[in-house]
């Protein structure tokens, strides 16, 4: 019997509603898996799936009419930079609005995805019927036509690797596992990091640590306000757009220097490239406490021997508690390396989006963008049901081959061949790329190429 092409999403979280959503427009059959008992993923505070790192201060970096969906405006009476939980409730109101829910299993986490039928075909042949089985902790096993990835990349901690030289004996944690400053309360404290989470964590601990907190790091990166010149600053990304990345560059450099100076007038170490080709750190407050003393630059640490850290210009300091904001390894538990190769961020994609061995299998949100997440993850949802509904077709394989090999040679060239390259988009450029690129998916289509199609005998509800 056949019926509509049956979508299995993995995730709940903004990409995975996204996804959920634009199926369902399409007239796609979706059944969504969901870890957590709520939706909105990782922005879901203390949800039971313990893998969201918000913490109770944490707020949006980047304004809310450049992070907000397309398809549902964030309020107009919030603040340009909402708390996580107002994007949390958000999230869970973007379901309730859509009609998403109904099509959402929660507390049902994935454990594995695997071809039907593989290894008696030649991978990428797609024989008829050929499908997908998503086995999920409850015991449950399920075929479904296609599936989609989109659980998230910021909940596997990453830590030092290889570990530092000597012992260490207070306490360490993780920038994941960090929810409110009383757990730095008369400590004395140290944070290893230069990102987001890192600037607000230390600014959070130097209100209740004993003496300054120290902010360590090897390498440094562009601080760049929330405001410059009385607007949010990622407003003059979108004005800026329309140049060569380092046209733009130059220019925001050189407004960035105008309004707060450099980092290195803060006694941080210099940014190790330049702004759009590292992320740049949001902030407004980190400043203010590193002029105030409040928190004190340090460089990369060298070794430990107690509760002292050494760094590496000689300095020792007595520490209690360190804070390891370095970032989280991309983990996708449910595929196998057969799918993913041997480091999922080094997995190619055809735009970003599909496998390039079977593309029924495609991931949303496994990007490094230079802005906002949630605009980029409606446009793959978007190019992903157009692919599932038959309403686009892909180039030939060949040609997908070529664009991947373009775009990792572009991003290495802008970004570095060592900060996966492979995962990293220019926001604007991109959103502004994919309806273009599904326009051109149509265009394909009439000229006699064919959509995605498998047979459906077989597949139960």
């Amino acid at each position: 019997m056949t019926g509509p092409t049956r979508v299995a999403v993995i995730g709940a979280g903004a990409a995975g509603l996204a996804a959920t959503k634009a199926l369902i427009d399409a007239g796609v059959d979706v059944v969504t898996y969901e870890k957590g008992d709520r939706p909105g993923g990782l922005w879901a505070r203390d949800n039971s799936s313990g893998l969201s790192p918000a913490y109770v201060s944490l707020h949006l970096n980047t304004s809310k009419g450049r992070t907000e969906f397309a398809d549902y405006p964030m309020p107009a009476d919030w603040p340009d930079y909402p708390s996580a939980d107002h994007v949390a409730g958000y999230l869970a109101d973007y379901a309730t609005a859509f009609a998403l829910t109904p099509h959402i299993r929660f507390s049902t986490g994935v454990t594995s995805v695997e071809r039907e039928g593989d290894g008696d075909s030649e991978r990428g042949a797609e024989p008829a019927g050929a499908g997908w089985i998503v086995g999920a902790d409850d015991g449950s096993s399920e075929r479904y036509d296609a599936v989609v990835v989109a659980n998230g990349h910021n909940w596997d901690p990453r830590w030092p690797s290889p570990a530092y030289l000597g012992t260490f004996t207070g306490t360490t944690m993780h920038a994941h596992d960090y929810r409110t400053a009383e757990v730095f309360r008369d400590k004395r404290v140290l944070v290893v990091g230069m990102g987001n989470s890192a600037m607000d964590i230390t600014v959070d601990a130097s209100y209740v640590s004993r003496g300054p907190v120290l902010l360590s790091s090897r390498h440094g990166v562009h601080i760049v306000p929330k405001y410059i010149f009385g607007r949010p600053s990622d407003k003059m990304n979108g004005i800026l757009s329309v140049l060569p990345w380092r046209a733009r560059q130059t220019i925001a450099q050189t407004l960035l220097r105008l309004a707060v100076g450099s980092p290195e007038d803060y006694g941080l170490p210099a940014p190790a490239g330049g702004l759009f080709q590292n992320h740049p750190t949001i902030s407004d407050t980190i400043m203010h406490r590193l002029t105030h003393g409040e928190v004190v630059a340090r460089p990369g640490i060298a070794r430990f021997d107690g509760d002292r850290v050494e760094f590496t210009d000689g300095s020792t300091e007595t520490v209690d508690v360190i804070v390891w904001a370095t970032g989280y390894r991309v983990n996708i538990p449910f595929l196998t390396s057969a799918w993913l190769g041997e480091d999922a961020e080094e997995l190619p994609l055809y735009q970003r989006v599909f496998h390039l061995q079977d593309p029924s299998l495609s991931f949303i949100g496994l990007i490094q963008s230079t802005g906002a997440a949630l605009p980029v993850l409606e446009v793959q949802a978007k190019l992903v049901a157009a692919h599932l509904s038959g309403g686009y077709a892909l180039p030939g394989a060949e040609d997908q081959q070529k664009a991947v090999a373009r775009h990792l040679a572009y991003s290495a060239a802008r970004w570095g061949g060592d900060r996966r390259p492979r995962m990293r988009i220019d926001f604007d450029g991109y959103v502004a790329a994919l309806p273009k690129e599904i326009a051109a998916g149509r265009e394909r289509l009439r000229r006699g190429a064919k959509p995605f199609s498998i047979a459906h005998e077989g597949v139960t509800a």
